[in-house]
């Protein structure tokens, strides 16, 4: 029985270096943690708890809500749990990311998903009652500021959105084979029936 060739992996040449992904990734984060934060800031300083404003009815609406729970309200009785889950996750992409190179898409969905779980966390960790609560006991139990509301849906915020969409992205990645480092993983399936495994056959482009 003869053997199967192994996996082919292919990176375009216009494909962005280890370094600027690294950048892309950590300006995209910083973007999304800026935002998310002024965007709670401004709902903070223009509204009230509970109250609600129309910004295209019925389809959304503004409504400031404090969210003890994780993402979409979930889970509101564990709350340090949460933020140490956030911590962890945080601390996995940075890692992860060291890896970049190669891969828009990944730059952008690894940066993407820092970016929203630091908006969060800087929630958890420095809005009450994690900050004027019950010292050690408090920490990290801050309330999360969500204003986003649709119809039939959790209330949600800007971080929570680049979380979602971050999360989604990335398992199309891996579900398509997409790597960190921008080769793709071919089947040997099709490896075998005719797949250009020479270096100088034209290339298959990636994002």
């Amino acid at each position: 029985m003869s053997e199967q060739p192994a996996p082919v992996h292919q990176r375009s040449t216009q494909t962005p270096s280890r370094r600027t992904a690294i950048l892309v990734a950590a300006a995209l984060a910083v973007f999304a943690w800026a935002v998310d934060q002024l965007t709670k800031i401004w709902v903070e300083s223009t509204m009230t708890l509970g109250e609600q404003t129309e910004v295209l009815p019925p389809v959304l609406f503004w409504r400031y809500h404090l969210n003890p729970g994780a993402a979409f309200s979930m889970g509101t009785d564990h709350t340090w749990i949460f933020t140490l889950i956030m911590c962890l996750v945080l601390g996995y992409v940075v890692v992860k990311s060291r890896a970049l190179g190669g891969s828009w898409l990944w730059a952008l969905g690894l940066g993407g998903l820092a970016g929203g779980v630091a908006g969060n966390l800087t929630d958890r960790i420095f809005r009450d009652p994690s900050l004027g609560g019950e010292g050690v006991a408090s920490f990290g139990q801050g309330h999360v500021v969500d204003f986003i509301a649709v119809p039939n849906f959790a209330i949600f915020n800007i971080a929570d959105s680049f979380i979602v969409c971050s999360i989604i992205g990335i398992c199309a990645m891996l579900l398509f084979g997409l790597n960190l480092d921008g080769t793709r993983e071919q089947s040997s399936k099709r490896t075998a029936e005719g797949t250009p495994t020479d270096p100088e056959a034209p290339e298959e482009k990636q994002a």
